[in-house]
């Protein structure tokens, strides 16, 4: 989807605030702001404005955004019933674009701007840890001091030009929070089952990041999807023990080319068989049929090209 920027008055009208949740029994409330700089007491109605300019820009700012934009709504998250995947079935890795499965698939991931699969396990996907390419304008006009900066420079992925989020204060994590608890909740309205929080391993690509902290604001994600009922991922970052599963809060995970790395291990020792793999055609199909070998009869194994699009190779074991 384009990206509409804020501009003008639209700029100075942008005030988040961080809602009242519930967590592990004690009851809190952390009213954050973000409020760009030079921006002054704004009315109701020009946060409206500001809120309906940002609707189009995609899923992160829907109608659930425009309730924590316009009116500060207070959401208290409570321990809600979540439900896992069918390992047995197999699984389809969507988040390019969506498309009908073949029969066997009863599991798919999707981008939050999509729909879910009817009648199938849905897991949404949520860039959790870096902005989107697309949404880098938004970030740099009405959030920056949320993206990692070095030298006084905002810091981008390489590889995805995506800019990183700083989630080494508490005060930036609820911040981050209140920005994408809306998509979360997108993705609950529209019947998704699972979340799919991406880049959690930033902490291994930049070093002014820790594996403390990105743990930390996962807990915040994990305890939000949670209180919707929906499960709450682990992505990669092979390498996490027990401590860190519980503190994150993951139920299962999603591994890319786990048998390329030689990881496959270290996910299924934490989750059994709820973990989903994908393998890509770039790395060569022998990885993909090492993998069903060693592990198709027990969890799902999709086997994709890299850009995960609707008309790109799709097997499963």
């Amino acid at each position: 989807m384009t990206s509409t920027s804020l501009s003008g008055p639209e700029q100075q009208a942008l005030l988040l605030k961080r809602v009242a949740w519930k967590r592990e029994g004690i009851i809190f409330f952390t009213f954050l702001a973000v409020i760009l700089a030079g921006s002054s007491a704004t009315t109701s109605s020009a946060r409206q404005a500001a809120a309906n300019s940002m609707l189009g820009t995609q899923a992160r700012f829907t109608l659930s955004a425009l309730a924590f934009l316009t009116a500060g709504a207070v959401a208290s998250p409570a321990a809600a019933a979540i439900t896992l995947f069918d390992p047995s079935g197999d699984f389809d890795y969507q988040i390019g674009g969506s498309f009908t499965p073949v029969s066997s698939v009863t599991t798919v991931s999707r981008d939050n701007s999509d729909e879910p699969a009817e009648g199938l396990y849905n897991i949404c996907y949520v860039n959790a840890f870096q902005a989107q390419e697309e949404d880098s304008n938004w970030w740099l006009q009405n959030a920056p001091q949320l993206l990692l900066q070095e030298n006084g420079q905002p810091v981008k992925d390489p590889d995805w030009d995506e800019y990183i989020f700083n989630t080494t204060t508490d005060a930036n994590r609820q911040a981050l929070a209140a920005i994408l608890e809306p998509t979360i909740q997108t993705c609950a309205t529209k019947g998704f089952n699972a979340i799919e929080p991406d880049n959690l391993d930033t902490y291994t690509r930049f070093s002014s990041l820790t594996k403390a902290d990105n743990l930390a604001f996962a807990r915040i994600l994990s305890d939000y999807a949670h209180s919707l009922g929906l499960a709450f991922a682990q992505k990669n970052t092979a390498g996490l023990k027990a401590a860190d599963k519980t503190t994150g809060g993951f139920d299962f995970a999603i591994a890319e080319e786990c048998q390329v790395y030689s990881e496959c291990d270290e996910y299924s020792n934490l989750y059994g068989n709820y973990m989903i793999e994908i393998e890509y055609k770039s790395d060569g199909k022998k990885y993909f049929t090492a993998a069903c070998a060693a592990r198709g009869a027990q969890i799902p194994i999709n086997y994709r090209n890299l850009d995960v699009t609707p008309n790109g190779v799709d097997e499963h074991c």
